[in-house]
């Protein structure tokens, strides 16, 4: 039988062009409005809740020739570390977080993965050790991410049944920090502008963009248990661009300033260690709040779980010995 896996080897490289086109255009559509979010209200997030079919939409020319394409869910939790969560990774504090996506076997090595996922992060300082003097700050922020990225298994899967792998690429995700006063009420920080951000006084500090870039990596083990069906654990590092996942970076504003300009709420969110010790002075105007020079992490630990549509002729997709079913190798680079 004549082997035919060098045309169909052409034809992906034509798909995986459109699908990067159709990502691109994608994530200018969702970033289109950045400068919506400069005012104090609430910013929208109905961008971000887009992303997914927008997602959906870049990888339709997948479906159309869905050998080696996979449906993929991923199941964790969520964490954070910076200003007030100083771990460089730990469970506690950890909150649910959800991802739906596709992904496609170029190799049996090489796979171009798309993810849309939703998740919450939190962080207090008065529950972290090593904070000498906690303020008693706190937020918490829901998280919409869409990320594409490569992933290289290190053993080809089809032979072995798992394969240990890493994987990197670049994610734009939207966040709001958000926190409560002591009788329940909530308030979202960025409009209150707790470190002075957005007024005339301190032309330095700008209000921060609530939709940023970041660059997702990490690695894991995953299983073959079917020709179809592939289970792993995977750790996932987001390397951030800002320092305001927490709403906590630089120095303190002038009390008197920032209450005149934003309301006493402001103030009272800004410094809190009187609702913990008692009565307490506000810092200095100037005085250290958080450290700017290190960013802001999130990462996420779960499962992985993908399953193989179509008939998965193609590189990688089952455990049938790197070979489709017309009998041709597997493409590999």
């Amino acid at each position: 039988m004549e082997c035919k896996g060098k045309g169909l080897f052409v034809n992906r490289k034509e798909i995986k062009k459109v699908f990067l086109e159709n990502f691109i255009i994608c994530l200018g559509m969702v970033f289109g409005n950045t400068r919506a979010n400069t005012h104090f209200h609430q910013p929208s997030i109905f961008n971000m809740k887009k992303l997914l079919p927008l997602l959906g939409i870049a990888l339709l020319p997948y479906f159309a020739h869905s050998q080696g394409l996979h449906a993929d869910l991923h199941l964790g939790v969520a964490n954070y570390q910076g200003d007030l969560q100083t771990k460089k990774f730990t469970f506690k504090g950890a909150k649910p977080a959800v991802g739906l996506g596709l992904s496609y076997d170029v190799s049996n090595h090489f796979v171009v993965r798309g993810l849309a996922s939703f998740m919450t992060v939190s962080g207090a300082d008065r529950n972290t050790n090593g904070i000498i003097n906690p303020r008693n700050l706190d937020f918490t922020s829901r998280i919409w991410e869409a990320q594409l990225g490569v992933e290289y298994n290190i053993l080809d899967i089809t032979e072995r049944s798992f394969t240990p792998y890493v994987f990197a690429g670049v994610a734009a995700f939207h966040f709001n920090p958000y926190s409560h006063d002591s009788s329940g009420n909530k308030f979202f920080l960025r409009s209150l502008g707790t470190e002075g951000q957005g007024l005339a006084q301190y032309p330095d500090k700008k209000l921060y963009k609530n939709n940023q870039l970041s660059i997702p990596f990490g690695g894991g083990v995953k299983f073959a248990f079917t020709d179809k069906l592939q289970v792993g654990i995977e750790v996932g590092l987001r390397k951030l661009f800002t320092d305001y996942l927490d709403d906590v970076s630089g120095t303190y504003a002038d009390s008197t300033i920032l209450a005149n300009a934003r309301g006493p709420q402001a103030v009272a969110f800004a410094y809190r260690e009187s609702e913990i010790h008692g009565p307490s002075t506000y810092p200095r105007e100037g005085a250290v709040r958080g450290n700017p020079d290190k960013k802001d992490w999130y990462y996420v630990t779960g499962l992985h779980i993908s399953y193989l549509l179509g008939n998965g002729n193609g590189g990688g997709g089952g455990r049938g010995g790197g070979k489709n079913k017309l009998g041709c190798p597997a493409n590999v680079f």
